[in-house]
């Protein structure tokens, strides 16, 4: 199988295109520059919600920039949290989750997700999405404490019982 994706994000933006519908209500768990989030917004419509998640206020005011002037603010909740709070701020059910881990592309580089915030967010996120949900986790671990990260998700998601999950 030939691989014509550039780089992870590419292949994210590819799955969330074909599953994110108008109307849909997703989260976008690390806002960052706000890409993932604008993207969400365009493929959500202003009938739909994206919940964007940062610790950082540059990330979230970077976001909001984005989004105003792609007249895509509407149909966003940008929120100043860890992710591993969302229960605090999302009490809808979710149709998709994205994760872009790692840290603030032009930012601080020693301000970095980690493995136990990440994991706390994962579950519960899972507990909020839809049975035909999705959920989306690009994961770097090119950078200090990224490796560590990258080996608890994955062997947290690798022991997930999918038909215990939620249903």
């Amino acid at each position: 199988m030939q691989n014509d994706f550039l780089n992870a994000v590419e292949f994210s933006h590819y799955l969330l295109e074909k599953e994110v519908e108008i109307g849909d209500v997703v989260l976008d768990a690390t806002a960052g520059n706000g890409h993932d989030t604008k993207f969400l917004a365009e493929l959500v419509g202003e009938e739909g919600k994206v919940y964007a998640f940062d610790i950082q206020q540059e990330a979230l005011d970077n976001t909001a920039d984005l989004l105003e002037t792609n007249s895509l603010a509407k149909q966003c909740k940008l929120i100043k949290s860890d992710h591993a709070e969302i229960d605090k701020y999302v009490e809808e059910d979710l149709d998709t989750v994205i994760f872009n881990l790692g840290y603030l592309p032009g930012g601080n580089k020693e301000i970095i997700t980690k493995s136990e915030s990440t994991i706390t967010a994962l579950k519960k996120s899972l507990k909020l999405l839809k049975e035909t949900g999705l959920v989306i986790l690009v994961i770097y671990s090119g950078h200090q404490g990224g490796e560590k990260e990258k080996e608890s998700i994955l062997n947290y998601s690798s022991n997930l019982d999918y038909k215990n999950i939620m249903f």
